[in-house]
């Protein structure tokens, strides 16, 4: 009996332990991915090619981490790539032919703010007007892919050479990519010490004990929502500064990877649970396997596939451990 007793409180310790780190599952899947990786390309590890990939992964990066914090607060985005879009042509249309450093100070803040306040519109309609998550944002995903086409019309302008520059460059022989995460990682631990941050758990979790205990269940979800707007805004700052000019359709495949990332990383779709270090993880098993898909010859609407059923296994997941356990009782 005490051997029994004993056996069935491991699974519980373990179960625990990943539960309070989900993104453990994930280090590991990057772990074999990179390994995976590292036989098709030998040269993988070597810093120009590092560097290179790490650029790529950027904006991929803060678009998860805008996501993961709103499926963390219960909602869901599917017009985040939208949203991207949408500042990516605002950006280089402001920036227009000059250079000059308040044209380009101005160009970043249009482009933040526009993403701010759409991720806000959205939080207000989720929120405050009580419209379901999936069916809100993806209708104004088609409103946010309008106005970008509305700015620019089809692909064009310029980002000032100096800027890329600034993007491409390694501030003391670190990819730009690891001083943004350090930062995004900061400022997260910071809002996580603060208020909002148990109150965000709280809402994705469970809103109506939420409510009952006086937390501003409406304000914090409008507030994920317009932090989500502004990673976006910030994807698409990152995506001018990497292909040099503005696309109105350029984001609107990242939705699903952003998604596909935040569950890879350890969040689940339902909320309450999980965080943006498992999420960047997620970004980086992407990035991989996709270097693996393209040094593999295979076929790229593997890509495709694989994102679909990650999706589609995060959401039957619980419900197959429900059942599992229900026939083993």
């Amino acid at each position: 009996m005490i051997k029994s007793s004993t056996a069935n409180t491991v699974p519980m310790q373990l179960r625990r332990i990943l539960v309070k780190n989900s993104y453990l599952l994930a280090l590991l899947l990057l772990i074999i991915a990179v390994l995976i990786n590292y036989l098709l390309q030998p040269n993988f590890f070597l810093p120009g090619v590092l560097n290179g990939n790490l650029q790529t992964y950027l904006p991929l990066l803060l678009l998860a981490v805008g996501q993961a914090i709103i499926i963390v607060g219960g909602g869901i985005d599917l017009s985040i790539g939208s949203i991207v879009s949408l500042t990516n042509v605002i950006v280089v249309h402001a920036l227009g032919n000059q250079s000059s450093p308040s044209q380009i100070a101005l160009a970043i803040v249009l482009g933040l703010l526009a993403g701010l306040l759409a991720g806000a519109f959205n939080g207000f309609c989720v929120a405050y007007l009580r419209f379901q998550p999936i069916i809100t944002t993806f209708a104004t995903s088609f409103v946010f892919l309008g106005l970008a086409e509305w700015v620019m019309p089809s692909p064009g302008g310029t980002v000032p050479a100096d800027l890329a520059n600034l993007y491409t460059s390694n501030p003391l022989g670190i990819s730009f990519m690891i001083w943004v995460i350090a930062i995004v990682l900061i400022l997260w631990g910071i809002l996580r010490s603060t208020r909002f941050g148990p109150y965000l758990y709280a809402v994705g979790g469970r809103p109506m004990s939420a409510y009952q205990t006086g937390v501003p269940v409406s304000f914090v979800r409008l507030s994920s929502y317009a932090l989500g707007g502004l990673m976006a805004g910030m994807a698409g700052l990152a995506l001018a500064l990497t292909t040099g000019s503005g696309d109105p359709l350029i984001g609107s495949p990242m939705t699903l990877d952003s998604i596909t990332a935040v569950v890879l990383g350890g969040t689940r779709l339902s909320g309450g649970q999980g965080g943006i270090l498992g999420s960047i993880l997620g970004v980086l098993i992407l990035g991989v396997i996709r270097s693996i898909i393209s040094f593999a010859n295979v076929p790229t609407w593997w890509q495709t596939l694989v994102n679909g059923i990650i999706v589609i296994l995060a959401l039957a997941g619980p419900g197959l451990v429900s059942l599992i356990r229900r026939q083993r009782a």
